[in-house]
C-alpha cells in the first residue's frame, strides 16, 4: 500500500525596520496604518479530509479578509471602551500576502507577528486603557488625524492645578480639566537612531530599535526642535523667540503639546488621591492602576549616541520650555515617570534636546 505524505509548512517572521508595514528601512517607504475592526477580519481553520486509505486531500482557506487603506479608517464608536471579544486594529495599506496551511495567533506582547495571510497586525491599543469599572463608563472617545488617518483614544479628565502658597502655608489649587491623548502620538518618516531628525521639511520620527512595530505600539520618539516643529538648529541654540502660547509643534489641527500643568492636573485628577504617579501609568507592562485614564506606557527614549534605552521601564516627554542649565541652550524642560518609582517629576527637571522623547497632545477648547 502506498503512502502519501503532505507536510506544509509556513514560517513567517516580520521585523518592521522602515515604515509601518514592517518592510526593510531602505525602502523609503512611511505607509502609516489605518484601522481595520477585528470583526470584520476571519479567517477560517483548516479542514482535512480523508477519502481512503491511499490518497489524502488537505484544504485551507483564508476567506473574508477585509482590510482598510491608510487613507480610510474605521474608528471605534465614539465614547464605548472596546471590549475583549471586539477588538480595533489598525491594517497597512501595503499588504504582502501568502498562502498558508495554518495560523499562528499574535501575541500582544511580541513584537514578531505571524499571519496566516502574512498581514501585520497592528497593536490593539484598548489593551492599555483602563477599564469601565476604575473610570467610569464612556469616558474614551477617538478622533482620527487626518494627516495620516490614524485613530487615537483620548479622554478628559477633570482635576487640579497649583496657584499658589496661602497666607496660612497651605496651597491653593485651582480645578481644571484637560483633554488629552490616551496614547502617545505617531506619525513622521522614521529615521535611524543614529540619525539626527534635520529634515525641516517633513516630520520624521525615532521608533525603538529602529523597528516601526514599537512605534505602532508605543508611539514616535522626537527630538526637541522636531516636536516643536522648529528649525533643527533649535536642538543646538535657543529658539525662545519661536515659542508660541499653545504651541502646536507636531499635533494635529486643533491640538497643542502637553505642558506642565496639564501633567500636574492629571496627577491630581478627581479619584486618583491614594494612587498618585502610579495612577497615570497603565497596568498594561508598566505597573500601574491607571485610575486617571492617562494611560502611559513605558516608551523608553533614544539617546544622543543613537541607541535606545528603558523601553517598558520609563516614559519622557519634553515641554514647550527650554531649560537654561549652566548657560548652554542644548536642554529643555521634561516629564519623566518611570515604571518602578512613584516619585513625582518636578517643573525645573531638563534634558538634552537631541534626545528623542515620546508627545502627547492636548485639545484646545
Amino acid at each position: 500500500m502506498r503512502k502519501l505524505f503532505f507536510a506544509m509548512s509556513l514560517s513567517i517572521t516580520l521585523v518592521a525596520c522602515g515604515d509601518d508595514s514592517g518592510t526593510s528601512a531602505n525602502d523609503g517607504k512611511d505607509t502609516e496604518l489605518a484601522e481595520v475592526s477585528s470583526s470584520s477580519k476571519a479567517v477560517s481553520s483548516s479542514s482535512v479530509k480523508k477519502e481512503s486509505s491511499s490518497s489524502v486531500k488537505a484544504a485551507v482557506s483564508s476567506s473574508s479578509v477585509k482590510t482598510s487603506s491608510s487613507s480610510s479608517v474605521i474608528p471605534a464608536s465614539s465614547g464605548n471602551l472596546p471590549s475583549s471579544s471586539s477588538k480595533k486594529v489598525e491594517s497597512s495599506s501595503s499588504q504582502k500576502t501568502a498562502s498558508s496551511s495554518s495560523v499562528a495567533p499574535a501575541s500582544s506582547s511580541s513584537k514578531k507577528v505571524e499571519s496566516s495571510s502574512s498581514e501585520y497586525v497592528p497593536f490593539d491599543h484598548s489593551h492599555a486603557l483602563a477599564a469601565d469599572w476604575r473610570i467610569g463608563e464612556n469616558r474614551y472617545k477617538t478622533f482620527v488625524d487626518p494627516r495620516n488617518g490614524r485613530s487615537y483614544y483620548y479622554i478628559t479628565i477633570p482635576g487640579r492645578v497649583f496657584k499658589e502658597m496661602g497666607a496660612n502655608g497651605k496651597a491653593i489649587w485651582i480645578e481644571d480639566t484637560v483633554t488629552v491623548m490616551a496614547e502617545n502620538l505617531n506619525i513622521g518618516k522614521m529615521v535611524l537612531g543614529e540619525n539626527d531628525q534635520n529634515d525641516d521639511g517633513e516630520i520624521e520620527r525615532y521608533c525603538y530599535n529602529n523597528d516601526t512595530m514599537y512605534c505602532d505600539e508605543f508611539g514616535g520618539l522626537y527630538q526637541w526642535a522636531e516636536m516643536m516643529q522648529l528649525p533643527s538648529r533649535c536642538n543646538t541654540e535657543s529658539c525662545a523667540e519661536l515659542i508660541q502660547e499653545n504651541h502646536r509643534g507636531i499635533c494635529p489641527e486643533g491640538w497643542r503639546l502637553m505642558t506642565y500643568d496639564d501633567y500636574k492636573i492629571i496627577e491630581n485628577a478627581d479619584g486618583n488621591e491614594e494612587h498618585g504617579i502610579a495612577g497615570l501609568r497603565s497596568g498594561y507592562r508598566f505597573s500601574g492602576y491607571n485610575t486617571t485614564g492617562f494611560s502611559l506606557v513605558g516608551a523608553g527614549k533614544r539617546v544622543t549616541n543613537g541607541k535606545f534605552e528603558r523601553i517598558e521601564e520609563s516614559v519622557y516627554f519634553f515641554t514647550s520650555e527650554e531649560h537654561d542649565v549652566f548657560g548652554k541652550d542644548i536642554y529643555a524642560h521634561m516629564i519623566t515617570i518611570a515604571r518602578d518609582v512613584d516619585a513625582a517629576p518636578q517643573q525645573r527637571h531638563g534634558d538634552e534636546k537631541q534626545y528623542g522623547f515620546s508627545v502627547r497632545c492636548v485639545k484646545l477648547e
